[in-house]
């Protein structure tokens, strides 16, 4: 079988889309996989580091604030629909895959107009632009939350859950005796409000960290100014302050509570590892996306929201007082450990599979 994947333009597309391919190998040895990308984008390095090959496409997205710039972009994505046309021709593929971004709306119409069946993996519990456009065109679209029944047609949703790092359920517990421990992650650029509300606290209320042991993961843009702010506050031995976490599966193991954005990526992976949280929706993703991922975790008690603009005020002070709460964290394991899906890819992959079957 061949199985044509396509989309990207962030990690929480392609890290996905790289799961469900490898899926796709363990289940079917002979696959022959090809990605279809966006040049320039964090896909076209990515794909090749997980062992596939991508072919990227000119395709952009449209400038909302400057819509007198878009004569361009509709250029290029003409010019994309015409070199997936000849990708699809040239690659044949039993079935097509998109997982959201631009590449996805160009490669996934082109091959539902040529007769390739589609599937779409939706990985927000508010359904991006691209996987919408593409509904009456799809076969099957896997979602990660219910309830999705708003956006696309009811007899074509599988609810599957978003494919995670499995190698997060491997991680060990690094136990320190009569300490809390608390992580804090912004991802691998960083959360600015987040960042700015750790700074603010050992500033003004260090011995408020007493035993507390906080892993702060400032992403890389940040880490000059905070690793400064937390020498200022005299390099308080309970409180790591580090630009990139390499062992990911121990510090989820080892935090009570974890304070994070709200991507669909991480919201997955608390579910799956059953850690509460406090999540901080970022402002900036298109249509709000983190904030209504964010509340089908809080709606079921799963999961606390701070709102980014409040975060400053009142993150560190909820972390704190909830981090003490053990009865309170209890219930919150509980309730997100129930929305977890396991084995997501696979279920994914299997419904590809059948697909391409016929």
């Amino acid at each position: 079988m061949k199985y044509l994947i396509s989309g990207g333009g962030t990690g929480g597309h392609i890290f996905p889309a790289v799961s469900i391919a490898n899926a796709l190998r363990e289940l079917d040895k002979e696959a022959e996989i090809l990605f279809v990308g966006a040049l320039g984008r964090m896909e076209m390095e990515r794909v090749p580091e997980a062992g596939y090959k991508i072919i990227g496409l000119p395709v952009r997205g449209f400038n909302r604030a400057q819509p007198w710039k878009n004569v361009s972009v509709v250029i290029d994505l003409l010019r994309s629909m015409i070199q997936a046309k000849r990708i699809i021709r040239d690659f044949r593929p039993d079935v097509g895959v998109g997982v959201g971004g631009y590449a996805s709306g160009a490669a996934m119409k082109v091959a539902a107009r040529m007769g390739v069946p589609i599937l779409l993996q939706e990985q927000n519990g508010f359904a991006g632009v691209t996987n919408k456009l593409l509904k009456n065109d799809a076969k099957k679209i896997c979602v990660a939350y219910p309830d999705m029944e708003r956006f696309f047609p009811a007899e074509k949703i599988i609810l599957t859950g978003n494919p995670v790092r499995q190698n997060l359920l491997k991680g060990e517990r690094r136990e320190v005796k009569g300490e809390r421990n608390l992580l804090v992650i912004g991802g691998s650029l960083g959360a600015r409000t987040i960042n700015e509300a750790m700074k603010q606290a050992i500033s003004h209320q260090l011995s408020a960290f007493n035993g507390i042991h906080v892993v702060w993961q400032t992403g890389k843009i940040y880490y000059e100014q905070c690793h400064a702010a937390w020498e200022a506050a005299g390099s308080p031995k309970n409180i790591e302050c580090l630009a990139f976490l390499n062992d990911m599966p121990d510090r989820y193991a080892t935090a009570d509570l974890v304070i994070s954005r709200a991507g669909a990526s991480s919201i997955s992976e608390l579910c799956l590892l059953g850690k509460p949280a406090i999540l901080v929706p970022s402002p900036n993703v298109a249509e709000d996306h983190q904030t209504h991922n964010a509340m089908a975790l809080v709606r079921r008690d799963a999961a606390v929201l701070v709102r980014d603009a409040e975060a400053g005020e009142k993150l560190v002070g909820t972390a704190l007082e909830l981090i003490q709460d053990k009865e309170r964290l209890e219930k919150l394991h509980e309730n997100v450990l129930q929305l977890a899906e396991p084995d997501s890819a696979k279920r994914i992959a299997e419904e590809v599979i059948r697909l391409a079957r016929g």
